[in-house]
């Protein structure tokens, strides 16, 4: 099974890989039912709301499905709530994208046959009033790693809701394992099958790195367009569309800034170990963006796993070195490339219940102690976006002041 990496193609070829059964683990279960997850309740003063909406942009086909006239995505909103009392928390995953992601994901020596995915609640309350205070709140777009569900980035995503911000987060539908639409039908994703078709060309790779953040970048300018009128009564006024962030893990990561570079709404935005070319290992060269090979004016922020920074991936020293406006990085200690989604949470859960070893948790989330990890990564996504967002101070931790945690290596 080949090593998951923060490229796009590599996360493709993970996909298309774990459809062959994962190697068995070397201890035996712990545990004679599927194992049940819990998530981290998000740090902020604020309750959590959560509402789903189903987007259709009828301007263009869908790029994955010929026979689908128009592209069609699900989007979820958490926002800070008045109350959670009384209104049923959010699922984590309904149950058929709870089965897609079951039947392919990209976590390495996992039996996702043991695990009830679809058991996982999360810290917001479905339909749950808005806040009466502190609004209209910032909005924050979320998307998630190639092949990945936009519900992987619950904990950070709660999180920044919890402290006055309103997360949009964003399926890219076809990409995702599995996306459920209202009424149970689910759409799988066909980049396994689409990479089975480009492999083993080079240059059918390279086009097919393209064309998956290509429709990505388009989905999100979509979503910026259509969002304000499709709010649902419950957030009616509450959103500040003048004040747009957006951030991601892996390819979602790389979105983010891509969509920053193509369109003047982005006021900033960060990426959690996304690598900025169409490459296949993140130390490789050459192929590179245009927001790599241009640079923004207007802040970012990386965060890499332990060994991404800018000496190891070029499409981040050349971003770097071609960009004007404020910018700063990071990696942590002791972190993996899933470091910065819901594994960091998840996979301890799963290798304590199914007695794994511990070498299928270093494989999945590094060797940084998870609590840790968890709350370094919120730390410095708020601040992030508190700073350039808000205008407000952060104690210096984006520039690297004393007092910042011991994982933390700036460059």
């Amino acid at each position: 099974m080949p090593t998951r990496r923060a490229a796009i193609l590599s996360a493709i070829a993970a996909l298309a890989a774990s459809a062959v059964p994962a190697r068995a683990a070397a201890a035996e279960p712990r545990t004679a039912g599927p194992v049940r997850l819990t998530l981290p309740a998000p740090s902020g003063p604020n309750p959590v709301g959560a509402v789903s909406l189903r987007l259709v942009d009828a301007s263009r086909a869908d790029p994955w499905v010929a026979s689908q006239p128009y592209r069609e995505l699900m989007v979820g909103i958490r926002y800070p709530a008045r109350t959670a009392d009384g209104f049923p928390s959010a699922p984590q995953m309904l149950s058929g994208e709870a089965a897609g992601f079951a039947a392919l994901n990209s976590f390495i020596d996992v039996p996702s046959s043991r695990v009830d995915w679809a058991a996982t609640r999360t810290h917001a309350h479905q339909g749950a009033p808005v806040a009466r205070d502190g609004g209209p709140f910032p909005v924050v777009c979320y998307s998630p790693g190639a092949g990945d569900p936009r519900s992987l980035g619950t904990t950070l995503c709660d999180d920044l809701a919890s402290r006055g911000y309103a997360v949009v987060t964003l399926d890219h539908t076809y990409d995702a394992g599995a996306v459920e639409f209202p009424g149970g039908r689910v759409e799988r994703s066909v980049l396994p099958e689409e990479f089975a078709k480009a492999y083993p060309d080079q240059q059918r790779i390279t086009a097919l790195l393209r064309k998956t953040m290509d429709v990505r970048v388009a989905d999100t300018r979509f979503l910026l367009d259509a969002l304000p009128s499709a709010l649902p009564q419950v957030l009616h006024g509450r959103l500040d569309f003048g004040r747009i962030g957006m951030f991601g893990q892996s390819a979602g990561g790389f979105t983010a800034l891509q969509t920053m570079h193509d369109d003047p709404r982005i006021a900033a935005a960060a990426d959690l170990d996304g690598v900025l070319a169409y490459v296949q290992e993140d130390s490789t060269p050459g192929n590179l963006s245009t927001v790599a090979a241009e640079g923004l004016d207007r802040p970012f922020l990386l965060i890499g796993k332990d060994g991404n920074d800018l000496g190891t991936v070029p499409s981040w020293r050349a971003l770097w070195r071609n960009s004007p406006g404020w910018h700063r990085g990071l990696s942590l200690r002791g972190a993996q490339h899933a470091t910065y989604t819901d594994a960091e949470a998840m996979i301890p859960q799963i290798a304590r219940g199914l007695g794994l070893p511990r070498k299928t948790l270093v494989e999945n989330i590094g060797t940084i102690a998870p609590r840790h990890a968890i709350t370094t990564q919120r730390a410095y996504v708020a601040a992030f976006f508190d700073r350039w967002l808000r205008g407000r101070d952060d104690d210096g931790l984006l520039d690297g002041a004393s007092g910042c945690p011991a994982e933390a290596r700036y460059f």
